[in-house]
């Protein structure tokens, strides 16, 4: 029985707004360079906000008041020196051509938003256009705006001229000075930093590189509808393994922002105990399984005595009224396919032939999901399914989360982060550095793998972002008692779009 998925539902998005100058093309550390051959001295730390993102004009009066020379002197040797280094050649960000050309094909308008003047901007263009960069609609520089980032004037530019609406335009910016300027201006915010960091906060979105970008999670940054945190968290052995161990775990759900987590290892009170501690509402079935919600459950899915291994669901209504059925999953531990990989050296047909006990139970969990769900109902799985997947590991097709993409489920970290290599997202494990038992694998290195997961259908739900979470930085096994993070699994937050 297949859940099956529709297309991702597209959003208000109007346009996306990117700079130039360390998001687009690699010139941050030219400009840099720039201005230390001006100043005459190498720059430093405290040195970044008169330089990073800043137009020619600011750091020329920055410099001058350094006693350096005359402001407009200065100004002229800081546009030879970065438009000789652009012209040297320009080198694009990682994903910047492949976003740009997935937004061309998508129809979605681009605008090219800097605080270079246009000589500058106009040499970046011609390179990006030479290297295949479809056309961008418009570009403002800092010759065509009487003020310049970080005041709102460029990016309230580039939506004139569009003829668009701020809010429903993304922003691609990399410095502070950056992420001022279009926020001031009513713009969500995807932040990629070059040189400076830049914090997560609400309507801004901070990536690593642009290369965990696709038109669909930018169209999820302007879409209409509330917002639902879902977690996965293996709770080891209910959190004894640490001092103050459930107060451990209410600290860390409280500190996620999660408004449901779903509960693997909850033993037969966890549960319960979450949920009031928290003042939410929570089911347990079975051993092992649990979830807590802060929204109400309105009915409880699946075999409530389903034992140790297994799932376990509810159907919560969210404050808007929108009902979604949220399922648990936790698989059979053994065989260990990366064990048997690393260690043992089995090959690919033989890992797949030993997943059989964790695809039977997957299979069952499918099979309870679909009944409950309908054709419409949204669904989010979570678990710690005990197996990799096929989107990491791609040597070998790992059946268990194949068997869920058969089905129509969509591996949410994934979708956020689709480059396994940049973003791997371990879950096992954050204690566990050398194996911890005997047999092939005593004393050597652990292998490190994702096998905690947030899946879905896609029904009403768009991923806005997922990320791994681990507290503090936990000691390693066996000297965990202290240990902030309760668990010796890595949990995984999705933040989704409902509508």
């Amino acid at each position: 029985m297949t859940l099956t998925a529709p297309s991702p539902r597209r959003t208000a998005l109007q346009a996306v707004l990117f700079d130039m100058d360390g998001t687009l093309v690699d010139t941050e550390g030219l400009w840099w360079e720039a201005v230390e051959q001006v100043a005459g001295r190498p720059l430093t730390e405290a040195d970044r906000p008169d330089v990073l993102g800043r137009p020619v004009e600011h750091t020329a009066a920055w410099l001058a008041a350094e006693g350096t020379g005359a402001a407009d002197e200065l100004a002229a040797a800081l546009h030879r020196e970065f438009a000789d280094r652009v012209r040297a050649g320009v080198v694009p960000r990682p994903g910047a051509l492949a976003l740009l050309s997935s937004l061309a094909r998508d129809g979605v308008p681009t605008a090219l938003v800097t605080a270079s003047p246009r000589a500058v901007a106009d040499t970046v263009l011609a390179a990006l256009g030479a290297l295949g960069a479809p056309a961008f609609a418009v570009s403002v520089t800092a010759d065509d705006t009487e003020r310049t980032k970080p005041e709102p004037d460029p990016y309230l530019a580039a939506c004139r001229a569009l003829a668009v609406d701020p809010a429903r335009c993304v922003a691609v910016e990399d410095t502070p000075t950056g992420v001022g300027s279009a926020e001031a201006a009513g713009c969500a915010v995807l932040a990629v930093p070059s040189l400076a960091p830049i914090d997560a906060a609400p309507g801004r979105t901070v990536l690593g590189s642009l290369t965990e970008v696709t038109p669909d999670r930018l169209r999820a940054m302007t879409a209409d509808g509330p917002r639902l945190k879902v977690m996965s968290w293996n709770l080891w052995l209910a959190g004894a393994m640490v001092d103050d161990g459930r107060a451990k775990q209410v600290r860390a759900i409280r500190d996620s922002g999660a408004d449901v987590v779903g509960l693997q290892e909850a033993g037969p009170q966890a549960t319960d105990e979450l949920a009031e501690e928290l003042g939410w509402h929570g089911h347990h079935a079975g051993d092992n399984l649990g979830i807590v919600s802060r929204h109400p459950i309105v009915a409880r899915l699946g075999d409530p005595d389903v034992g140790f291994y297994g799932a376990a669901g509810v159907r919560i209504r969210t404050d808007e009224g929108h009902e979604v059925d949220l399922w648990t999953a936790h698989l059979h531990y053994a065989p260990y396919g990366p064990y048997e990989a690393d260690f043992d050296g089995l090959d690919a047909e033989e890992l797949v032939a030993h997943e059989d006990v964790r695809l039977g139970q997957m299979r069952d969990t499918l099979e309870r999901i679909a009944a409950a769900a309908g054709e419409s109902r949204p669904v989010v799985l979570v678990g710690d399914f005990n197996a990799p997947s096929h989107l990491d590991r791609t040597d070998v097709p790992w059946p268990v989360t194949l068997a869920a993409e058969a089905a129509g489920l969509r591996d949410s970290y994934r979708e956020a982060h689709p480059d396994p290599e940049r973003e791997p997202g371990h879950t096992w494990s954050p204690i566990h550095v050398m194996h911890p038992d005997e047999g092939s694998g005593s004393g050597r290195p652990e292998p490190q793998d994702r096998i905690d997961f947030v899946l879905h259908n896609g029904r009403g739900l768009q991923v806005l972002d997922s990320t791994t979470l681990v507290a503090g930085s936990p000691n390693p096994w066996p000297e965990v008692a202290a240990n902030v993070w309760p668990s010796d699994h890595a949990a995984v937050l999705t933040t989704f779009v409902l509508g």
